[in-house]
Formats: structure tokens, sequence, C-alpha cells
């Protein structure tokens, strides 16, 4: 075999694979998506990100669990309180996704069920999101990272309620060993590939995270329409 073709056994899932490539990225078939008090109340407080923002990242990552069929829990701290209600958008894009409801603890990891659903999916991948980034993803976060998950957390599709607060948060999660990242990011690495036959289900979802990102799909699109044009003109001078 020619050095400058590629190694049968290194193609998996439309991706070209060194040996030992994509081990450090994230694995979506050890994924567990978890969005994290995403309540009305507490996004009047939020200061660290335009909450317009947070929700369309925040809904993202719930489309983007539907569309590669990952595991997506969620939970609330009293819904029927000051915090409010559940923004409902997470649910409606994702409805297999699975409630789990809190009666005052603020840690979800401190509910027993909520750990309970976690452990019983069998997955070791987190990824959490939430409001305020500062307790709701920061304390279940620091427990999974010493209960031996490995734990990502999703800055820009959480709140808190400054910018201090969200600074001072990620440094605790870096000197926990919990990664900080960004949806966009997480959208990249879990999708990893163009050549997949739901490619442009994900274009879509960048475009709920980086708006202009609508134009580039756009202006390609009507490039396409240009070749094909251009081709069905030249079929049919041939024919003629």
């Amino acid at each position: 075999m020619s050095t400058n073709e590629p190694n049968p056994n290194s193609i998996r899932d439309g991706i070209e694979h060194e040996p030992g490539g994509g081990k450090a990225l994230i694995n979506p078939a050890d994924t567990l998506l978890l969005l994290l008090d995403h309540q009305a109340g507490l996004f009047q407080v939020v200061k660290d990100i335009e909450v317009a923002q947070l929700r369309a990242n925040t809904t993202m990552l719930a489309k983007l669990a539907t569309l590669m069929k990952l595991p997506l829990i969620t939970t609330a701290s009293e819904p029927n309180g000051p915090n409010g209600p559940l923004m409902p958008e997470i649910h409606e894009a994702a409805p297999h996704a699975v409630h789990v409801p809190r009666k005052g603890e603020v840690s979800a990891w401190d509910n027993a069920l909520f750990v309970k659903t976690v452990r019983e999916t069998g997955r070791k991948t987190l990824i959490m999101a939430g409001v305020w980034t500062s307790v709701c993803v920061m304390f279940p976060a620091l427990d999974a990272k010493a209960a031996g998950y490995n734990v990502y957390a999703v800055i820009d599709a959480s709140g808190d309620p400054s910018e201090e607060a969200s600074r001072t948060t990620v440094a605790r999660f870096v000197a926990a060993g919990i990664v900080p990242t960004s949806a966009n990011a997480v959208l990249c690495e879990l999708q990893r590939t163009w050549n997949r036959s739901d490619a442009a289900e994900f274009a879509k979802l960048y475009g709920m995270v980086a708006p202009n990102y609508n134009a580039v799909f756009e202006s390609y699109q009507k490039a396409q329409e240009v070749v094909r044009e251009k081709d069905k003109a030249a079929a049919t001078k041939a024919a003629a």
C-alpha cells in the first residue's frame, strides 16, 4: 500500500484517523448531557452573558442531543418558587430528555434520584451547563469529578450574576480538572466531520450559536444552485 493512501482500518464513521487520533476528544458514545436549572427566575439576574444567547446556546445543545441520540437529563429547583419554571425550549428540542425534579437541594448532586439517573446511563463523560454557573453547575461538577466522571462545563450555555463570579468559577473548574468549554466547541467536537448524512442538520445548529454562520451557509447553497443551473443548461444544450 502506498504511504499516501489511507489505512482502511483507520477510517470510522467517515473520519480518517491516524493511530490514536481522536482519543483526546469527547467520545459521543460515552457522553451524557446535563442541563441544570435553566429557570426563568434565575435568568433575570444573569449578567455575564446576554440571556437570549444563553438560551439559544442551551437550546442548541438540546437539539444536538436529539440529533446525535445523546441521553439528556434536566433538573430544576422548586419551579413553583422564585427560581421559576424551566425554559420550555429544552424539552421541546429534546422530547427524549429525562427531567428529575428537586425539592430544595441547591446542588443536583445532593439529590439521590438525580445521581441514580446519571449512573444508570452508564456514561462517564458529563457535559454540564446551567444557571448559575458558580452554584448550579459548579457544585455537581465538582462532586461528579470527585466520583470519577470526566466533566465539561459549557460556559456560554450557563450564566452568573457577574463576570467576576464566572471568572472565579472557571478558575476553580480548571484547578479541579473540569474542562471549561463553549457550545460551539462541543458542537464541533461531537460532529467531527462533514462527511455524514446529517451534515445539513449540523449546519443549522451552527447558525444558533453563531448567527452569522447562516450567511455562510446561504452563500454556499446559492453557489450550489448556480452550479446546478449551469449543469442543467449545458445538458439541455448538448441534447438539442
